[in-house]
């Protein structure tokens, strides 16, 4: 069972990480569409992006704490 105090997705780094993800998600699926590979590339650079956007913003405290994280999925 989820305890009260766990913030699973419910935090600002997660959040904006996953939004950066979308928008390079959403620049990748257009370029496949408009058939512009460089586009694409882009995409999936932003996408790779929002990764480092998370940890950086996790590790200046807008994440959850290391305490709380699960770790190997209990």
């Amino acid at each position: 069972m989820v305890s009260q105090e766990d913030k699973h997705g419910q935090t600002q780094a997660a959040w904006i990480a996953v939004a950066v993800m979308l928008i390079g998600s959403l620049v990748s699926a257009v370029a496949v569409v408009i058939a512009r590979p460089i586009f694409f590339w882009i995409g999936i650079a932003i996408v790779l992006l929002g990764g480092i956007v998370g940890a950086v913003l996790r590790s200046a405290g807008l994440g959850q704490e290391a305490s709380r994280r699960h770790i190997g999925g209990r």
